[in-house]
């Protein structure tokens, strides 16, 4: 409303423009998902001010305003971003990165290529969608089963393969850490190592890898992470499997983990850092694999998504469960109907 003396608004005695700001934040991102993994992913995005502008994108939209209202009234004590929601994709256009975590949960006893079908379907109606707002774009997939879903995302975007890639196995990596760093009694930032292969049973641990200050584990017990081993450190593995299960089952949910570890990814990507994840990526030719398949190896994660692959020097055990691992998953693959 105008002042009536002088018959300008507020804004207008306040502010004489100068110029009109640019129709696109310089650092755009977008999530589509509301659900608590989604709104982790955005609340640890917004916490840690990596972004200029933010958009959430969902079918609920009674969800979605709700969601939109309560970041909003918090920006105070983060950055000055801008905070968007809607059903429709328009709002996505010109985002540097699309972060997907829609997508149903598994049912109780469900198949995992009954849940496959249930989320290429919903797929189908969104990475279309995304490429067409914003064709520069990379895409980090998050909803499961992620190995699949981001070959499947993959091929509905038509993009090239280092600009798609899944969150994988960078969680499952990050429970090792923890579990070593207890075990060790050391900070886990101190604590290397890395889950390779499937998002799930399949996994493997590299136990030739893991070190502290660069002092292999291996070397000081060449049977870590087999039967032999009287220090069980095989159980670490079992935890790190078995920790999303224990998690929904006393909360109903994963949520804080992933989203802490999405924003690390976030943030590698729109500094081009250039860190290293256990990411799902394309495969085909790395570790002997031969199957055209996503499936998590460390990564290298820049501007323009997976920059680089690292070649692990595994051993002959380590090999042949990775290729186990490849090989269970293309059997899912197969599956998939695009």
């Amino acid at each position: 409303m105008a002042d009536s003396k002088s018959g300008l608004t507020i804004r207008e005695q306040l502010l004489q423009d100068v110029s009109p700001p640019p129709e696109h934040a310089s650092v755009k991102i977008t999530i589509v998902g509301v659900g608590q993994v989604g709104m982790a992913c955005a609340y640890s995005i917004v916490n840690k001010c990596l972004v200029s502008e933010l958009c959430l994108v969902d079918v609920d939209e009674k969800k979605l305003k709700g969601e939109l209202m309560d970041l909003q009234h918090g920006l105070q004590f983060t950055s000055n971003l801008k905070l968007q929601a809607s059903t429709n994709y328009d709002i996505t256009a010109g985002s540097k990165l699309c972060i997907l975590t829609a997508g149903v949960r598994q049912k109780e006893g469900e198949d995992r290529r009954n849940l496959l079908e249930r989320n290429i379907s919903i797929f189908k109606g969104i990475v279309p969608q995304l490429v067409k707002y914003s064709p520069d774009t990379v895409i980090l997939v998050v909803s499961n089963p992620v190995d699949v879903m981001s070959y499947v995302t993959w091929k509905l975007s038509g993009l090239p393969p280092n600009r798609v890639f899944g969150s994988g196995t960078s969680l499952d990596s990050s429970r090792l850490r923890y579990f070593m760093s207890e075990r060790l009694k050391v900070d886990v930032n101190s604590c290397h190592g890395h889950v390779i292969g499937e998002h799930g049973e399949s996994s493997v641990v590299v136990w030739s890898g893991m070190n502290v200050a660069g002092v292999r584990l291996s070397d000081l017990n060449p049977d870590i992470g087999t039967e032999k081993d009287a220090e069980r450190w095989l159980d670490i593995h079992r935890k790190v499997i078995d920790s999303a299960t224990e998690v929904i089952k006393l909360k109903g949910y994963t949520s804080w983990a992933i989203g802490l570890c999405v924003s690390e990814l976030t943030a590698s990507i729109l500094r081009n850092k250039k860190s290293i994840f256990a990411l799902s990526t394309m495969a085909k030719g790395f570790q002997g694999i031969e199957e055209e398949i996503y499936i998590s190896l460390p990564c290298a994660l820049a501007e323009n998504g997976v920059a680089s692959v690292v070649q692990l020097r595994l051993t002959d055990t380590e090999k042949a469960k990775l290729h186990k691992s490849a090989s269970e998953l293309a059997e899912l693959f197969k599956s998939a109907k695009l």
